[in-house]
């Protein structure tokens, strides 16, 4: 396979899995948006390993997710991989100098999802998501070239996060389904929510619950928008755009009662593709 395919590949993936932020990169840069595309596959590539491979013992998933990240490294150091999707991983982190703890972090969350069904408070959950998903800020900074990279690595992991809370927040029976809880037990117990969760009930103390969550999401949300000056244009219609359209989720969950068991939150096409035109308009 050559590389072209590889991103090619790794492009299709970000289109049929995160439509959301798929739709986001097209505010970027031509030259930019393949590596984009090759840092959602990977995440993709590993994720796919602990929640999609049937009805697999968790030893065997492990033992994928460990071969995953070994042939990973490896092909880092040696400089080039054979493997369809990170042929183009290790070019984009070869390519702009991405640290590689940055990834080794990631699969140390993954490895979680393999045995942590539950969270007893936010401090654990942002264990989690520090490796899930506000190091995924992390990895984008290099392709996104802000002013000052130390000034903008705060908004970053806060963009990361804000989207990883938004996902489970909208991803609440989904997760249930793989036996898991991403809402902190002592918000559930705090709100008087424990019940409604388990029936996958909408009640008064499950609705207050969404709505505490969804305003510690949004103020993620707003220390982003502090950070866009940090970034060039090119870089800023995206992440503003991917920030917009991900907040939108929000908006859904609340106009739709709460009720994240019976329906699932989205952003239709048409909306996702006027946010993309306006964030690139001059600014």
């Amino acid at each position: 396979m050559t590389l072209e395919e590889s991103y090619a590949r790794c492009r299709a993936l970000n289109k049929r899995f995160g439509t959301t932020y798929y739709w986001a990169t097209y505010a970027l840069p031509r030259v930019k948006r393949h590596h984009v595309h090759a840092l959602y596959a990977f995440c993709r590539y590993a994720d796919d390993i602990v929640d999609d491979l049937g009805p697999v013992p968790v030893e065997v998933r492990e033992k994928t997710l460990t071969g995953f990240g070994d042939r990973f490294f490896a092909d880092l150091d040696a400089g080039h991989s054979d493997d369809p999707v990170l042929k183009a991983v290790v070019h984009t982190v070869r390519a702009f100098d991405v640290d590689p703890a940055a990834f080794a972090r990631f699969l140390g969350s993954m490895a979680m999802d393999l045995t942590v069904e539950r969270y007893e408070t936010f401090a654990d959950l942002r264990r989690y998501t520090d490796g899930s998903a506000a190091v995924i800020g992390e990895m984008m900074l290099p392709i996104l070239e802000p002013f000052d990279p130390a000034a903008a690595r705060g908004p970053a992991r806060d963009l990361g996060e804000a989207f990883q809370l938004t996902n489970f927040l909208r991803d609440v029976a989904e997760d249930l389904d793989r036996g898991r809880v991403y809402l902190p037990q002592e918000d559930l117990r705090r709100f008087d929510a424990t019940a409604a969760l388990a029936a996958r009930t909408v009640t008064p103390g499950w609705a207050a619950l969404m709505g505490f969550e969804i305003e510690r999401t949004r103020a993620l949300y707003r220390s982003v928008d502090a950070g866009l000056a940090l970034l060039p244009p090119s870089s800023r219609r995206c992440i503003r755009a991917a920030r917009v359209l991900y907040a939108r989720i929000l908006d859904v969950i609340e106009a739709n009662g709460y009720d994240v068991f019976s329906q699932r939150a989205t952003v239709p096409t048409w909306r996702k593709a006027a946010v993309v035109a306006k964030a690139l308009t001059p600014i």
